[in-house]
């Protein structure tokens, strides 16, 4: 019998972004009403058992409180501090738990909180954030068919899957921190605000994917060489000082954040590839990881980025219904 793991992010959606750009709000109750389909579409197939973390709008709980719902979540048993922090032990537990798929809501810093807590739950992870690359716009009831037929073993996982690609953060060597898309480095000294929004207050870039038809710092990576999750390694690129010119100096038109498309001055880039760690010039600087600042370095410590392919299968919703329905599987449930 599948476990289903769900993790929804209330606070997606709601950061400084919307008063900057135009990025949209995601209200808890459409929320309530995506988890919803997730949990119809898992019990469409067969999944009985699902593990929820608590937060802070019982956006689960409210999902589960309808008479077409008969999946009655279980909630983990943990404390909470409706924090980024409740999100990493909510997805450790639930490894713990032996989950066989995790369908969450958020944006790339939801789900980068998920891969700290575990590396190895397969994921359906569905944009309710701002800049999204890791998370797709799907919808609730095909995300939740999908997740539930991996959990149920429907098919073999890796044929509607894909290993994704993590951006290691080293200080002196040793392991910092992780992110699933992009890791910005900012001329500013501490993290203050956390959402980066000001395009120049960043000097470098590092992707593990440069995606054509994002928003965010990927698009303007996609503008000199498209890197998806399938490809390997990813992509740094350098961002001109405005005050200075120079001959190799180029600019990218590229949607920045929601509305906001500017052109960015492109110093230098460079591909990176899987396994090889390429270092950063020594100085004080902010760090940002996957769309918010997180630490602060100075100009005495090393800082070196390396791409891996070790994170969480994610799961490619059109794929695994298009297997289930060529294999038949549909039809053999239907007839149960």
């Amino acid at each position: 019998m599948g476990l289903v793991g769900i993790i929804a992010n209330p606070a997606a959606s709601k950061d400084i972004r919307r008063l900057v750009a135009q990025g949209r709000v995601v209200p808890d109750w459409e929320k309530v009403n995506t988890v919803r389909r997730v949990m119809l579409g898992l019990q469409a197939v067969g999944v009985e058992r699902v593990v929820a973390m608590p937060d802070s709008s019982n956006l689960v709980m409210r999902a589960a409180d309808d008479p077409s719902v008969f999946i009655k979540p279980e909630f983990l048993d943990m404390p909470t501090f409706y924090s980024e922090g409740d999100t990493v032990k909510a997805s450790g537990l639930m490894a713990g738990q032996g989950v066989d798929s995790l369908v969450t809501l958020g944006g790339d810093g939801t789900n980068r909180a998920v891969v700290v807590g575990s590396k190895s739950i397969p994921m359906v992870a569905i944009s309710t954030g701002t800049n999204n690359v890791f998370p797709t716009m799907v919808e609730g009831t095909l995300a939740g068919l999908a997740a539930g037929m991996a959990a149920e073993d429907w098919f073999e996982l890796p044929d509607v899957s894909v290993p994704s690609k993590i951006m290691h953060v080293y200080v002196d060597g040793e392991l910092r921190d992780i992110a699933l898309i992009d890791v910005a480095l900012s001329k500013e000294r501490f993290v203050a605000s956390k959402a980066i929004w000001d395009m120049e207050t960043l000097f470098e870039v590092f992707l593990t994917r440069a995606e054509p038809a994002s928003i965010g710092l990927s698009s303007i990576g996609a503008r000199f060489e498209a890197v998806s999750m399938r490809d390997e390694g990813g992509l740094q690129y350098s961002i001109a000082d405005p005050d200075e010119y120079d001959s190799e100096t180029f600019s990218v038109l590229a949607p920045v954040a929601p509305g906001v498309v500017p052109r960015v001055r492109i110093a230098s880039w460079k591909r990176m590839w899987d396994g090889k760690r390429m270092a950063v010039d020594k100085r004080n600087c902010t760090v940002a990881l996957d769309g918010e600042r997180a630490f602060s370095i100075n100009e005495y410590q090393l800082l070196e980025l390396e791409v891996k392919r070790n994170g969480p299968p994610v799961i490619d919703v059109n794929l695994a219904l298009n297997v289930a329905a060529k294999q038949g599987l549909f039809n053999q449930a239907l007839g149960n």
